[in-house]
């Protein structure tokens, strides 16, 4: 096990049509249902690059979380220490997406949110003293990742955080000053954390720096992207141009990307580049 993914790991159901939609639009396209959440997403983009990862999550115990479960070592991930629980559903998000973009979703990551730390029972036992890269999902409770900034059990760890989405972006304020925290948040996000309204992401970046924070990346969809690093500055790139047909995962996969290229001894110019292409041919549904 080369990672491990903490968060959500859930049933994604994405309803996407060709055309541009409104409020009340009724139009023709597909939906579909596979796995995702934060955790999953990023999961399935480093067994692409060929890294085992080990998932950190709440699945229930019913016919919809076996079938998740088993979707999950299909994919060739470690699923030993995924909780199960009796009581609690598999969770779920549901999307739309059109021509224009994301029009809505909804995130049902109430098992996960209710499992709390029972999800890391793992490092005190099985995983205990684990040293090596975690992807975090914001997805968790704002106490428990306010517990994980602060735990032993994660101090010694290369930790990647992604927050969920704008409306969860504030859960990640106890680990910006985290000085083994890497942060991955879109332009919103970043603002948010901030309390700075920045306009571009190297501005946003700059900001979250001087917060405290050692490490982040923020994008702003097919504007430049920028990387900064507390006391070497920001560095920006733009994304190649492509054909948008989905967006939902597209931060996970950067994420991902990005941890990959890092692990493998790439600059912070290369690094951030192989991000923002794995990205691009992700939204433009190169990589299935």
């Amino acid at each position: 096990m080369d990672i491990l993914c903490i968060g959500s790991v859930l049933w994604d159901i994405i309803g996407r049509s060709p055309s541009a939609m409104r409020l009340g639009s009724d139009v023709p396209g597909r939906i579909t249902r596979i796995p995702g959440g934060v955790a999953m997403n990023i999961a399935i983009t480093l067994r692409r690059f060929g890294l085992t990862p080990g998932l950190l999550t709440a699945i229930g115990r019913d016919p919809e979380g076996d079938e998740l479960v088993a979707d999950c070592a299909r994919l060739g991930m470690v699923i030993d220490h995924i909780y199960r629980s009796d009581d609690l559903p598999t969770d779920r998000y549901m999307a739309v997406e059109g021509a224009n973009g994301l029009i809505a979703a909804i995130a049902d990551a109430h098992s996960l949110e209710a499992a709390g730390d029972k999800i890391l029972r793992p490092l005190t036992d099985a995983l205990a003293g684990w040293s090596g890269p975690i992807a975090l999902d914001g997805n968790l409770t704002e106490q428990l990742l306010a517990e994980i900034a602060v735990s032993p059990l994660f101090a010694g760890a290369d930790l990647r955080v992604a927050p969920a989405s704008p409306g969860k972006a504030e859960r990640l304020l106890p680990l910006l000053g985290c000085a083994n925290a890497t942060i991955y948040v879109n332009l919103e996000e970043a603002n948010i954390l901030s309390k700075v309204h920045s306009d571009t992401a190297a501005a946003a970046a700059e900001a979250l720096l001087a917060r405290g924070a050692a490490h982040v990346l923020v994008t702003d969809g097919g504007r430049a992207c920028a990387e900064g690093r507390a006391g070497e500055g920001v560095i920006t790139d733009t994304p190649p141009p492509v054909l948008v047909t989905r967006v939902t995962g597209a931060g996970d996969t950067f994420m991902a990307a990005h941890l990959v290229a890092e692990q493998q001894g790439a600059s912070r110019t290369e690094a951030l580049r192989a991000a923002l292409r794995a990205a691009a041919d992700h939204v433009s549904g190169d990589i299935a």
